[in-house]
């Protein structure tokens, strides 16, 4: 890894290894606007080995509905290719945000790029 990556995009690149083996030359990046919530934890999307084998590579934004207790009750692609967005909405199904008085609406962002080898 390069050192000017952040804490979160180490964290998210570790749980993409350990989640799917052999997926080193490929990678991913979920990032949050945390001004709303903050996430307590989270996995990585996996890069669909279909997505894999097409080459396909991208962005994909999701907005999340997050309950008061934390946890993701709903989420909506807002962008990107069908292929990525499903294993981006996979992968939010098991985060965790913070707690808060009330259900709130987050946007996330997933960044799967091809790595070269």
């Amino acid at each position: 890894m390069r050192g000017g990556l952040s804490h979160l995009a180490r964290v998210t690149a570790m749980g993409l290894l350990l989640a799917a083996v052999g997926a080193s030359a490929f990678g991913q990046e979920g990032t949050v606007d945390e001004g709303k919530r903050k996430v307590r934890s989270k996995s990585a999307a996996i890069y669909p080995d279909l997505a894999k084998k097409m080459y396909v590579s991208g962005k994909v934004k999701l907005e999340l509905v997050v309950s008061p207790d934390g946890r993701v009750k709903f989420s909506r692609t807002l962008g990107g290719h069908p292929l990525l967005a499903q294993a981006a909405q996979e992968a939010v199904k098991g985060w965790k945000f913070e707690p808060a008085r009330e259900a709130s609406t987050v946007v996330v962002e997933f960044t799967f790029r091809l790595d070269e080898g």
